[in-house]
């Protein structure tokens, strides 16, 4: 089945989804009058390539992700430093669990891509079945790592015969985005799934 999806402000740069890969990248009106039978995805905002968030390591392998219902024992946010370490250290089988939740962050973030090495099987299982590309980590990121780092990090431009695999934020424009994060995301797609969307 054809998907088209479209941003409100960015008409302009539609894409149509056939399973994994682009079918074509393209004005809205454009795409829409080639494959008028495909079902139609609008969102507000802008659509982009996505982003590579370059703190894998950190935000996967070096934080625990609390399940909600530990939120009595760790709170809801991310645990760090040594109190993380000794979480790992007590139960080394948490670190699958709690990278999945982490991913469950970047996607909600609009990432579609992380960098820096990832030393555990259980992590990189993870980013494998959640669909994440691996990229390389830009030389000296400024950090501190956050899931909405600065300077944000929008992967190459869409193509068609590429991967569908792209973030939609509710920004008026790339500017807006920089200025406002990462945390304006309301849908991430992987694979030509759509892999978050803000309720």
């Amino acid at each position: 089945m054809l998907t088209l999806h479209v941003a409100e402000s960015s008409p302009k740069t539609a894409v149509l989804v056939e399973g994994a890969s682009l079918a074509a990248v393209g004005p809205y009106e454009e795409l829409a009058a080639a494959r008028p039978g495909a079902r139609v995805r609008r969102w507000p905002g802008i659509l982009t390539p996505g982003l590579l968030n370059p703190y894998g390591p950190e935000l996967l392998e070096d934080a625990y992700h609390p399940d909600p219902r530990e939120a009595d024992e760790f709170g809801t946010e991310p645990v760090t430093g040594e109190r993380a370490r000794a979480i790992f250290r007590a139960d080394p089988s948490r670190r699958g669990a709690s990278a999945r939740r982490g991913i469950q962050r970047l996607l909600a973030h609009g990432t579609v891509a992380v960098a820096g090495e990832l030393r555990h099987r259980a992590v990189v299982d993870a980013v494998r079945r959640a669909g994440l590309a691996v990229g390389q980590r830009p030389p000296n990121p400024p950090g501190p790592a956050s899931f909405s780092p600065s300077p944000l990090v929008l992967l190459p431009p869409l193509t068609a015969g590429g991967p569908a695999r792209f973030a939609v934020f509710d920004v008026p424009d790339r500017a807006a985005l920089v200025r406002l994060g990462a945390a304006t995301c309301v849908a991430t797609v992987i694979g030509g799934r759509l892999v978050h969307r803000r309720r």
